[in-house]
């Protein structure tokens, strides 16, 4: 071909010559680059796709399981309460005078009938004296008119004394006689307006900030009260309940006592055990719940009055149910669900119906047989149908705290 080319070129003038070797260099050197980049398509994109077309294994995903278990599951309610004194008492004077003594510390617990504050007596000591006195005077009295009315008697019935005589001095005994019970009543007053001088604790409680000082002039018309004192063994919590939930709290009353336990206000800290006293008489129409009173004995005064708790009130317990962690449920867009570890160590999705959250523990009606492994962590990792690798070490521990509102019925 290139022979035939140059033998025309030999027999064309030299310009045409040039122009036509030009065009000849061109067309050949466009069909090599055509040539080899129809080879680097077939062969180099063909071994790249042929890598990756080939399957890569999916790596294990890590997590934590436990294993599905069948026990009792207490079925309890959450709330919101108060810490409120079983008795509170300000303590006040019932006389007007000049204290003594303050025979107590601020804080101090107290017991039923210690001594608070010394009042001045001496007044009412005179006071007691003089009633005293007052009856024996009226007694020696009454003395001398029963011996007149006595001898008055016998001179009337002879007629030597007149009957007007005879009876004044027969008012004049029933007179004297009265006026002994009225200075019996005044020195009974008087022994208790003495008695009121010493001021001592009605209950056993904790005493508040102190009022009054040694020396101050107290009178019963005060109303700020020498000191408040608070009964906090045992002590009280007021706490509600939804107004769907009472008639399961009433039919779990006619077994016995109910046990409450109260829960610092963030639900972390357990602060004591009580039982139900006392479910209120009305439902309040405004909030649709019902009011209810616990007693705790609060030996380590962990309650104190005024305190916000979260309450859980034990309703009843749910014998030989399927319990698992309550981190091994999620939350879908199919509602609620679980990972369980297959016997090949791969992960099966598995919808649930659960009955309650509470306490970490979770009841399910229906989805998970005991003795299945269920995934507690790493969910974020898992795909279903892909494999997992099982590690070792303990679960996240589950938090001494109140449980959340639980999902279900009690």
């Amino acid at each position: 071909m290139l022979k035939r080319a140059e033998t025309r070129l030999s027999k064309a003038p030299a310009k045409a010559k040039a122009l036509t070797r030009f065009v000849v260099w061109l067309v050949v050197s466009v069909l090599l680059l055509d040539a080899g980049y129809g080879a680097w398509l077939r062969f180099g994109l063909h071994g790249r796709n042929s890598a990756a077309v080939q399957p890569t294994r999916p790596q294990p995903a890590p997590v934590r399981v436990a294993t599905v278990e069948k026990k009792d599951f207490p079925i309890a309610l959450t709330g919101l309460g108060t810490v409120r004194a079983t008795n509170m008492v300000t303590v006040r004077s019932r006389v007007d005078g000049q204290i003594e003594k303050v025979a107590f510390e601020e804080g101090q617990m107290l017991k039923e009938g210690d001594l608070l504050v010394q009042i001045d007596p001496a007044p009412f000591k005179a006071a007691l004296e003089q009633a005293t006195a007052k009856l024996a005077q009226d007694q020696a009295s009454l003395m001398y008119g029963k011996q007149e009315l006595e001898r008055t008697i016998p001179l009337a019935k002879q007629g030597v004394s007149t009957q007007q005589l005879l009876d004044q001095r027969r008012a004049n005994v029933a007179n004297l006689t009265a006026l002994i019970e009225a200075d019996k009543a005044a020195i009974e007053s008087a022994r208790v307006q003495l008695a009121y001088t010493t001021i001592r604790s009605p209950l056993s409680g904790r005493a508040g900030f102190r009022q009054v000082d040694p020396g101050n002039i107290v009178h019963a018309a005060d109303q700020t009260g020498v000191l408040t004192i608070t009964q906090v063994q045992p002590i009280s919590v007021i706490f509600t309940a939804p107004e769907l939930q009472l008639p399961a709290i009433n039919e779990a009353l006619r077994s016995g006592p109910l046990k409450v336990t109260a829960f610092s206000s963030d639900g972390q800290k357990r602060l004591g055990d009580g039982t139900l006293k006392l479910v209120d008489n009305q439902v309040d129409p405004a909030t649709g719940t019902i009011r209810l009173k616990a007693s705790f004995p609060n030996q380590d005064n962990a309650l104190w009055p005024g305190l916000s708790v979260t309450t859980r009130l034990l309703v009843r317990t749910v014998r030989n149910v399927v319990v698992v962690p309550d981190s091994a449920v999620q939350r879908g867009p199919n509602g609620l669900f679980a990972y369980v570890v297959t016997s090949d160590g791969k992960a099966e999705l598995r919808n649930l119906r659960v009955g309650r959250i509470a306490d970490g523990q979770a009841l399910i009606e229906q989805g998970l047989s005991s003795g299945e492994r269920i995934v507690t962590t790493g969910h974020y990792r898992v795909q279903p149908g892909s494999p997992v690798e099982v590690v070792e070490g303990p679960d996240r521990p589950a938090a001494a705290r109140a449980p959340a509102a639980g999902v279900g019925r009690p």
